[in-house]
């Protein structure tokens, strides 16, 4: 049976977030906009890459459809991360949405280096980032064709 979105299947996503305020708003937006998701939230850039090499307790997490990452993570950091999704054969395939708070030149430009596919601003208040959850989502998972996740 399909889906109001004609898939057959609900879209894998996998949020990195460490900040526990953000994740649990953009989990609320993310339910908010019905459409049909597995949102997977991680947050650590370790364990962002231990679930996307299926390690650990990772092992049968399924391959997201799409990565909406922050960059300011304890440990490794959101751009290190961006950095060795795109360079891994297995990965970089995956579109990777940038969530943060920095607007900063420096940030933007490093992002795109390590060809995030798009780098957003994280708006302040619940309704705006409801909005942006809902114009994420309709475009990456609506709109846009995403290569198909596995194991």
């Amino acid at each position: 049976m399909l889906n109001k979105l004609g898939r057959t299947r609900l879209v894998e996503v996998l949020l990195v977030e460490d900040s526990p305020t953000d994740a649990i708003l953009l989990e609320e937006a993310f339910k908010d906009t019905k459409i049909p998701n597995n949102l997977h939230i991680v947050t650590t850039g370790e364990d962002a890459l231990a679930y996307l090499r299926h390690e650990g307790v990772h092992a049968k997490s399924l391959m997201p459809d799409l990565i909406m990452l922050d960059l300011n993570l304890p440990g490794i950091s959101g751009q290190d991360v961006l950095k060795t999704i795109k360079s891994d054969e297995k990965l970089k395939s995956i579109p990777v949405v940038v969530l943060t708070t920095s607007k900063a030149e420096e940030d933007i430009t490093k992002a795109y280096k390590h060809h995030a596919n798009c780098y957003v601003t994280k708006p302040v208040g619940y309704d705006k980032l409801a909005d942006l959850v809902y114009s994420i989502e309709t475009f990456w998972l609506g709109i846009v064709s995403l290569r198909r996740g596995e194991k």
